[in-house]
């Protein structure tokens, strides 16, 4: 009986092991203090999703843990396993795990954590320097049933990933971020599951290593170039067709591009929806709406930009000004999209150049009698403001004074300028206007 005390009483008993082992700590131990009914009560209601797994006959940890379907142990100090036949009893309905920002450095010890865990789909290895052992294939094999495997800032090597890509026929999604690649290795067979990959912040520079990613990943859906140092793509337009068949996204955001001639050759992916080209060298003299509408105007397929959905409207806008913006380029450095949008849209005149800014005089010519006067009044004065600059003119107290004003465009005639507190802008007045002064005596 005191071994079965000693056993039920989980958080106890690791907390003594933790004493021994100074070093780090196991998955099942920190497994049992996070989630354990201390910590972690099992709650009961809509949207809680807690659940308390089947376990062994004979767990001697039976219905002591609460366990969501998705563990998140992230910077908890784990360097192994712990109890495999613990893991296996408590972790079957688990679905994803995270263990970033741990300790792990062998792969065995990972295995033994996900080969207890049959339901895993998305496991998070990042930050966790597993550079430092050699992962086997019959460890790999543990993968199998992973379809989203995190691997940024772990310094995987490619052999590492290639074993992975040989074992985990599911996987769907891989992140190798921040993992130093200044070249890509090509294994020797394809992986024709993968749809999404995230390999961004790394030192790849050259096309002829990004070209090898469609190689190994001819089914690729999404690729996240980002923060990389790529300086051109220096490939045909049908070799790009061949690489890329199924590309639907690709980001190459702060990369170095600096050439039109890369982003035309994005039209040839033909299956390119969604570019997102922000931060590099060839837009940087540009304004923001020159930037936008020119890769708009230079990219037909692309219905999302930087994140931003293309409207017809937005398309027909960006097509317009590009014709406009290179019509009085010389014809041998006019782009080839010119004459396709001019085959659409003909030749454009360019857009009169408005001020819309109120204008702040006008010059008048004012009657009075038989008299006429060019002078120029401030439209921002008022009616009675300019009964008192008209005083000295014709020779009446304000009081006596019956303006008029004459628009030679207006079909009315004259406009009787009856409230003294009236602004002159709200007429209308212009350059060459008229005003008629009259005495109300008369």
């Amino acid at each position: 009986m005191a071994s079965e005390v000693n056993v039920s009483n989980p958080a106890l008993n690791f907390s003594e092991k933790k004493m021994d082992q100074p070093s780090g700590r196991s998955f099942m131990q920190v497994l049992c203090e996070k989630y354990s009914p201390e910590n972690f009560p099992y709650r009961r209601g809509p949207g809680v999703g807690v659940h308390v797994p089947a376990t062994p006959q004979g767990s001697p940890m039976k219905d002591r843990l609460n366990l969501p379907s998705v563990l998140v142990l992230n910077s908890c100090g784990i360097t192994c396993a712990g109890d495999e036949r613990e893991i296996a009893a408590f972790c079957a309905h688990v679905s994803e795990l995270d263990l970033s920002d741990n300790k792990l450095q062998d792969w065995h010890e990972v295995s033994k954590i996900v080969s207890n865990v049959p339901q895993l789909e998305f496991l998070n290895l990042s930050s966790n320097p597993l550079s430092l052992s050699v992962l086997e294939r019959t460890c790999a094999g543990s993968f199998s049933g992973v379809r989203k495997l995190v691997l940024n800032n772990s310094k995987a090597s490619w052999e590492t990933v290639h074993t992975i890509l040989q074992e985990l026929p599911e996987l769907e999604e891989l992140f190798l971020c921040l993992n130093d690649y200044e070249t890509v290795s090509c294994p020797s067979v394809c992986c024709h599951s993968l749809k999404l990959l995230h390999i961004t912040d790394n030192n790849l520079q050259d096309w002829t290593e990004i070209r090898k990613l469609g190689v190994m990943f001819p089914s690729l859906d999404t690729l996240v170039l980002a923060n990389n140092h790529l300086n051109a793509i220096e490939e045909p337009a049908d070799s790009l067709a061949r690489l890329f068949p199924n590309l639907r996204s690709i980001s190459l955001h702060k990369s170095g591009l600096q050439s039109w001639e890369d982003i035309d050759k994005l039209n040839s992916f033909p299956k390119l929806e969604e570019v997102r080209l922000l931060g590099i060298p060839l837009l940087q003299p540009y304004t923001t709406e020159e930037r936008r509408k020119l890769v708009v105007a230079r990219l037909p397929s692309v219905s999302k930009l930087n994140g931003s959905v293309v409207t017809d409207g937005e398309r027909e806008d960006s097509e317009r000004f590009f014709i406009r913006y290179y019509v009085d380029v010389p014809q041998e450095e006019v782009p080839f999209r010119y004459h396709e949008l001019i085959t659409k849209y003909g030749k454009l005149e360019p857009l009169a150049e408005v001020d819309l800014r109120p204008q702040s005089s006008a010059k008048v010519e004012v009657h009075f009698n038989d008299q006429v006067e060019e002078m120029s009044i401030r439209l921002d004065q008022t009616v009675a403001e300019l009964k008192k600059q008209l005083k000295t003119l014709v020779q009446l107290p304000t009081s006596s004074m019956l303006l008029y004003y004459f628009d030679h465009e207006a079909p009315f005639g004259p406009e009787e300028m009856k409230y003294s507190s009236r602004a002159l802008h709200s007429f209308g007045i212009r350059d060459g206007d008229k005003i008629f002064v009259e005495s109300k005596t008369k």
